[in-house]
């Protein structure tokens, strides 16, 4: 919602800075979003001044231009070509200046000391729509001859300079959605500390001047109309406003109409109280009908768009047919035109509910029905409606040719409130002075109908629909009081408990987030099973499988040493479910027993100690007809591996590492840390596979979460800037022998170049008895950067040179 500066003044006298305005509005709960200037014209006409034309010749190199003298009021007068037919000796003329800037729509042009044809010409004789004062261009734009030379044109044309506050309102106040209301609160505001007067517009003039038209008004739905007021106008004049309303409504978004329309705008954003303005002549049966029409009949609204009418869309009607609907838009038919002679003004106060339903269900978004959905003030109808007619009158004509029709058969009352000082000091958390509160109520319209020692019985003002109980009231105190009046306690009370650093269960919770937002499932597998899942595993023996005593079953017999035979049982279930691509993950508790054998009367040892599991099968993404049907890798899920620990802090790069098979993986990659085993991944053996008949490659990972837990306790995050240097990639092809993996690669360049190598990429991998049956050759990205300079081609030669030589040297390797 935009406000305007200038427009605030007229109803409190205050010459405050705009920034220090628009803190106190954002204080006192209208918060300031954004703040513009404006200008009643563009560019302010700053170096535009009145000139007279001294003498005129004609120019010799052109036919349709003309030489000119002419005095602005300073020591020299200029010389000036000008091209406009009209301009001759004697007259008061528009001036730009050299170096005034002028603006055509969206088009800027300086005017310079220029010749044309052959001659100086010193500025430019402007016309209207060169100065954006009108649309005319059939000539230089000529004064009054008692204007006086020199004048400023800003000052001559009375130019405008405007501040505007974008205002963020929340749904709740309603009540500032008006310059008088974001003006009431300034005032109360600003009264606590200086004598401010609000004035609000007066209607004393208000008088009717015969009723020569009277229009019925009959209201059929009450709790869709509480209240509808109305007067007729008539003999008025439809024509351009006058500057000054014009410029009110520019300054905040809206494009003037005509007076009558434009007035009925004016009144909205001054009042927060929608009017609607009828063509009088077009009301048959001088009947306003407020009611629902049948289900489906047709409505043409102003923007000639043809809408299916709801049976509890509310219709503001004539004798024969829908004319407008109520609170939201007007009828194509019913408006006022250009042809119009007499009006019918509306104001009225429609149910939100009903405006809220009709507003979204024909997506019209409105001025009024904005306000009339959050809840108009019943009471404030017939002041808008005869602070409209006085205007209207004003500007356009006409006599009010009608008495006020006013249906209003059940008047809302102010809600009475009690209000404790005891609560007030309470919640606030500071006792203001009991007067500072009741001026404070008072500002802001409240009625006192009781005062006692302990409290207030109030009356709150029907358009503040949003306070009904003593809390709201408490808060209207502070806002205007000022939150930032309110002085931080020295004493703090708070209940103090230790959390474990890092916490548990936030790292648990990171790392399932990590896992479920790149499309993993998790799941809870049973911790008892089947012992006989170990019975041929060399790395978890079946003796150290914690027996259950009294077991339910063969099946769950004992507790589970791993995570993995839990996931088979998921996948294949999964599988027989038609759900071959999987990606799925667990945190669990494992258990297992370590017989005492020493002869001694030693208790055995159980240990508990709690994993993550990560399985993947069948492909990276389910079919679609624009990408390829890729199957999950080994590097897939190194991949989730690598982005885990790194999630946690711990570095796959600096880990020791350990390579082969085992009874539980055909191939599989092991990280140790501080001689703790972190995690172990790889590619499931056939043969564990075929215990639940499983055809498809699974990709497992074990995690070892307790080593970890333990390992992010020394991790100290540490940030630094962005570097500011570009990096550098250099690429090698290296033919080795088929037994040489890429980490070995990988690790003599980091041992090589410590301080200026940031990352190693394997980008291709070639193998062909073209280059040797026992060979293969990788190709090799090397990103190097110095955070403090950019690296030098020496630089880069140099240390490339050492990548080569040390791979000669140890790994027999040749550069491709």
């Amino acid at each position: 919602m935009k406000i305007s500066y200038n427009w605030l003044k007229q109803y409190i006298d205050i010459d405050l800075d705009h920034k220090e305005v628009a803190e106190i509005l954002t204080n006192t709960g209208l918060e300031v979003e954004g703040i513009e200037e404006f200008q009643s014209v563009k560019g302010g006409l700053e170096g535009i001044v009145i000139g007279e034309v001294k003498t005129k010749e004609k120019h010799p190199d052109a036919d349709k231009l003309s030489l000119t003298i002419v005095d602005i009021g300073r020591n020299e007068n200029l010389k000036i070509v000008c091209g406009a037919p009209n301009v001759e000796p004697g007259q008061k003329v528009v001036v730009a200046t050299v170096g005034t800037t002028l603006y055509q729509g969206n088009e800027a042009f300086k005017i310079k000391k220029t010749k044309i044809r052959g001659e100086v010409s010193e500025g430019m004789i402007c016309a209207e729509d060169e100065l954006g004062l009108g649309t005319s261009h059939d000539g230089i734009m000529v004064l009054e001859e008692n204007v006086k030379v020199g004048t400023f044109a800003k000052d001559f044309f009375k130019i405008e300079n405007d501040i505007i506050f974008e205002i963020g309102l929340t749904p709740n106040r309603i009540d500032g959605a008006s310059h008088y209301g974001v003006a009431r609160d300034l005032a109360a505001y600003l009264k606590q500390s200086e004598n401010i007067k609000l004035q609000k517009p007066s209607v004393k003039e208000f008088k009717i001047d015969d009723e020569s038209n009277i229009i019925d008004v009959i209201v059929e739905n009450e709790e869709a109309c509480p209240r509808y007021s109305g007067i007729t106008i008539s003999g008025v004049t439809i024509k351009e406003s006058p500057e000054w309303l014009k410029t009110r409504l520019r300054a905040i978004g809206l494009n003037p109409i005509n007076n009558i329309v434009d007035i009925t705008n004016f009144v909205l954003h001054e009042t927060g109280q929608p009017l609607h303005a009828f063509d009088a002549d077009i009301i048959t049966g001088n009947k306003v009908i407020v009611k629902t029409l049948p289900e489906k009949t047709k409505f043409v609204t102003l923007d000639e768009i043809v809408h299916e009418l709801s049976s509890e869309d509310l219709m503001i009607c004539n004798a024969e047919k829908g004319m407008c609907i109520a609170g939201v838009f007007g009828g194509i038919h019913s408006g006022v035109t250009e042809n119009t002679k007499n009006i019918f003004l509306e104001c009225a106060c429609f149910d939100p509910v009903y405006v809220r339903k009709t507003s979204k269900r024909h997506l019209l978004n409105t001025d009024s029905s904005f306000r009339f959905e959050r809840g108009t003030d019943p009471n404030n109808t017939i002041y808008t409606l005869k602070r409209a007619a006085i205007l209207i009158k004003e500007i356009a004509g006409g006599k009010i040719s009608s008495k006020i029709v006013d249906v209003y058969n059940k008047p809302v009352k102010e809600t009475e409130i009690n209000l404790s000082y005891n609560n007030t000091d309470r919640l606030i958390g500071k006792n203001i002075e009991r007067e500072k509160i009741k001026n404070i109520l008072e500002w802001l319209d409240f009625k006192i109908i009781d005062d006692t020692k302990d409290g207030l019985k109030l009356l709150s003002p029907t358009y503040r629909v949003d306070v009904q109980r003593e809390p709201d009231v408490i808060e209207e105190i502070l806002r205007i009081y000022g939150y930032n009046n309110i002085e931080i306690s020295d004493k703090v009370n708070s209940t103090l408990s230790y959390s474990q650093k890092p916490d548990p269960e936030i790292l648990k919770n990171n790392i399932s987030d990590l896992l479920s937002d790149n499309g993993f499932a998790e799941i809870m597998s049973n911790s008892l099973t089947k012992s006989a899942y170990y019975d041929n595993l060399e790395s978890y023996k079946a003796e150290n499988v914690v027996k259950i005593l009294n077991p339910l079953s063969n099946d769950l017999d004992g507790l589970r040493q791993n995570l993995l035979f839990g996931g088979l049982e998921a996948i294949i279930y999964n599988i027989n479910r038609k759900n071959s691509n999987l990606k799925l993950y667990e945190f669990g508790n494992c258990y297992s027993l370590i017989k005492n054998t020493d002869g001694k009367d030693i208790l055995d040892k159980y240990y508990e100690s709690q994993h993550l599991a990560l399985f993947i099968t069948g492909r990276k993404n389910e079919s679609n007809w624009n990408s390829d049907k890729e199957n999950s890798s080994f590097f897939y899920l190194k991949a989730y591996v690598d982005n885990i620990l790194d999630r946690l802090g711990l570095k796959p790069d600096k880990m020791e590492k350990e390579s082969g098979t085992s009874d539980l993986f055909s191939e599989f990659l092991k990280y140790k840390s501080k001689n703790k085993d972190v995690v172990q991944y790889g590619i499931i053996n056939k043969k564990n596979l075929s215990i639940f008949d499983i055809k498809s490659e699974i990709f497992y990972a074990d995690f070892n979460w307790d080593n970890i837990f333990e390992l992010t306790k020394s991790i100290k995050i540490k940030f630094e800037p962005l570097p500011k240097f570009p990096e550098v990639k250099r690429d090698l092809a290296l033919l080795l022998d088929k037994n040489i993996n890429f980490e070995k690669i990988k690790e003599l360049a980091f041992k090589t170049e410590k301080k200026l190598l940031q990352n190693v990429i394997l980008f291709d991998v070639f193998e062909d008895e073209t280059i040797g049956k026992d060979k293969k050759s990788y190709a090799i990205s090397f990103i190097l950067q110095d955070i403090n300079k950019t690296l030098t081609d020496k630089q880069i030669d140099k240390i490339m040179n050492n990548f080569i030589n040390i791979y000669k040297k140890e790994l027999n390797a040749k550069i491709r």
